[in-house]
C-alpha cells in the first residue's frame, strides 16, 4: 500500500459520509481559503457540475470545494449541501450581500449495488462538509468509494469491489497528493509489475479475466448495461494559474492509463480536478508528472483497501 493522503496538503480538509444500505456516499475536499482549480474530463459519459468555471478565460479563479459523489446524476445534489455549510461559515466568493462558495462536483454510477433509492443528497453533502477535517485518512469502503466497483463488462455479477484511495508524493517542500473513487469499466493493474490485480472476475472458477480480451471476443455495442466512472482530485501546495491547474489535471489522467485498462471509454465519465493552494514554486512539468504517479498509486490503494460486499469479492478476498 502506498503512503500518504490528500490532507497532507496544508489547507485541505476532507469529509466522508456514506450509507451502507444504499452502498453509496460522498467525499468532499475543502480548501477554505480557496484553491486555484483545474479540471480535465476524458470519459464520454460524465456527470459533473461547475466545470466551465475552470476554463482559463472565466472570471472566478478560486474553488472552495470539490465533491466526489455516488448516486449517478442524482448525487450532484450533495454539492448544494456543501454550499450551504460553507456559506454559513462565510466561505466563498464575496458578492457583497453574501459569499458564494464555488463548489464543483463529479459523480460515479453506483445505483446497482445497494438500495438505489438511497443516494447522496443535500443533507449528506452538508454533513460531509461539516465533519471535514485536516487529519482524515480513511480509504476503501468510505465516502464516494462505498459503492465503487470495477471490471463490469460481463455485468455487475462478474465485477469486483473497489473503493476510495489516496496517496502523496513529495519532492523537497513540494507536495502532490491524489484522492480517487475507483469505479472503472476496465481492470486494475499494478504499474510496478505491469500485473493485473483486479477487474472482471470468474466467480465459478475463482480467477481474474481480462476486459480487453473479452471485448475482442464480443466485438459489439455494450449499450448502457454497464456504467462507470473514475473520479478524483489532485491536491498540491504548488503555485499554479488556472491554465496550469488544467494541465496538471490533464497529465494526471496518465495515472489512470497506467493503472486502468481500458480507460476513457464511451461507458466512463473519467474526471480529474486539481486544487492548488499556491505556496511553493515548482516546474509545471514536474507537478504534472508527479500527479500522474500519485494518481496511479491512489488507484491501487483504492483497490487494496476495499472490502468485499454484496456478493462481490475485493482484492483482499482473492
Amino acid at each position: 500500500m502506498y503512503q500518504g493522503y490528500i490532507t497532507d496538503v496544508q489547507g485541505i480538509k476532507v469529509g466522508h459520509v456514506q450509507s451502507e444500505e444504499g452502498m453509496t456516499g460522498c467525499t468532499v475536499v475543502i480548501c477554505e481559503q480557496g484553491a486555484t482549480g483545474g479540471v480535465d474530463v476524458r470519459g464520454s459519459a460524465p456527470g459533473t457540475r461547475e466545470t466551465d468555471l475552470f476554463k482559463a478565460e472565466k472570471m472566478v479563479d478560486k474553488v472552495h470545494a470539490i465533491v466526489l459523489s455516488g448516486g449517478s446524476a442524482f448525487g450532484l445534489e450533495a454539492a448544494s449541501g456543501v454550499m450551504k455549510y460553507l456559506e454559513e461559515q462565510s466561505i466563498g466568493f464575496n458578492v457583497g450581500v453574501t459569499k458564494v462558495p464555488i463548489v464543483a462536483s463529479a459523480v460515479i454510477f453506483d445505483l446497482n449495488i445497494g438500495n438505489y433509492k438511497i443516494r447522496p443528497d443535500f443533507n449528506m453533502g452538508y454533513k460531509a462538509a461539516e465533519i471535514a477535517n485536516s487529519y482524515e485518512n480513511r480509504q476503501g469502503n468510505i465516502g464516494c468509494g462505498m459503492g465503487a466497483t470495477i471490471g463490469k463488462i460481463l455485468g455487475p455479477q462478474s465485477a469486483m469491489k473497489s473503493g476510495l484511495g489516496s496517496a502523496t508524493v513529495k519532492v523537497g517542500d513540494l507536495v502532490v497528493s491524489a484522492i480517487v473513487s475507483v469505479n472503472s469499466f476496465g481492470d486494475i493493474y499494478d504499474f510496478r509489475f505491469n500485473k493485473q490485480i483486479a477487474g472482471v472476475y470468474d466467480y465459478k472458477n475463482n480467477k481474474l479475466l481480462n476486459t480487453v480480451e473479452i471485448m475482442k471476443d464480443m466485438n459489439k455495442d455494450l449499450g448502457f448495461n454497464v456504467q462507470n466512472t473514475t473520479i478524483g482530485v489532485i491536491g498540491t501546495n504548488a503555485i499554479l494559474t488556472k491554465a496550469e491547474a488544467n494541465k496538471v489535471s490533464e497529465m494526471a489522467h496518465n495515472g489512470y492509463a497506467r493503472s486502468i485498462d481500458p480507460i476513457h471509454t464511451m461507458l466512463d465519465g473519467d474526471t480529474i480536478f486539481t486544487m492548488a493552494t499556491n505556496e511553493i514554486k515548482a516546474d509545471i512539468s514536474l507537478i504534472g508528472t508527479l500527479a500522474a504517479e500519485v494518481m496511479s498509486k491512489a488507484i491501487i490503494n483504492g483497490v487494496l483497501f476495499a472490502e468485499g460486499s454484496h456478493g462481490l469479492n475485493a482484492y483482499k478476498d482473492i
